[in-house]
């Protein structure tokens, strides 16, 4: 259960006549909840759903595609063929149910959702096509501080093909820490020399443990930078 309102007092209220009558336990403030991710700053409240995109890709085998720049085909005309190739109308469906839930923090999907949902009924293999197409999107993010105000940020589709989920988020570790290396020179042109460590904060454990881990595997032996 969430509770929330802009009045602290009303709200600790509501939650003391809720644990009177229900076994109740306070998580504190709200971070994940119905897989989605919230964070705040101080320009307000954030929602995503990183983690379900990532799970998603790989319950898909879409982890490693070869990403796109657009979520539909542009001028894509999807039709029902009288002898077109069938395909699974049930991982269809559920294939559509999550990217319709993805469209809460991700209204850049919606359009394309729009069309493919239109034959839940029956897909073919060309609807099928449209949906993974939907799945195709691999991108690099991160921003960077100084001295606690946010200075660069950037997103942008990666240009190189991943073999995994792992390997892209490694990759965006990179980027993330070549700005930093970056930052650093120019304000040592500058006239400040920081003797501080750089600090990289990541949230995906599979790329943290490449960046830990000096040994190169099968695995991650094609990984370049």
């Amino acid at each position: 259960m969430v509770v929330t309102g802009n009045d602290p007092e009303e709200r600790k209220a509501l939650q003391n006549y809720l644990s009177k009558e229900f076994e109740m336990k306070d998580l504190g403030p709200l971070k994940y909840f119905l897989r989605i991710e919230v964070s705040r700053s101080s320009e307000g409240i954030f929602l995503s759903q990183r983690k379900y995109v990532l799970d998603l890709l790989q319950e898909t085998g879409m982890s490693g595609c070869q990403p796109v720049n657009t979520p539909i085909e542009e001028g894509l005309k999807l039709c029902v063929e009288p002898n077109q190739v069938s395909t699974d109308k049930g991982r269809y469906q559920r294939l559509m149910g999550r990217l319709m839930y993805l469209a809460h923090t991700r209204p850049d999907l919606a359009y394309a959702l729009s069309v493919v949902s239109q034959y839940m009924h029956n897909p073919g293999e060309q609807h099928m096509n449209a949906v993974m197409r939907i799945l195709r999107r691999s991108t690099s993010g991160y921003f960077t501080f100084v001295g606690g105000n946010l200075v660069t940020w950037k997103s942008k589709k990666q240009n190189v093909v991943a073999r995994s989920s792992a390997e892209a988020e490694f990759r965006g570790m990179a980027l993330g820490l070549c700005e930093a290396l970056w930052l650093r020179l120019l304000l040592q042109d500058l006239g400040y020399l920081s003797r501080q460590p750089i600090r990289l904060f990541y949230d995906n454990k599979a790329a943290c443990d490449i960046a830990h881990n000096p040994v190169q595997h099968d695995r991650t032996k094609h990984v370049g930078e």
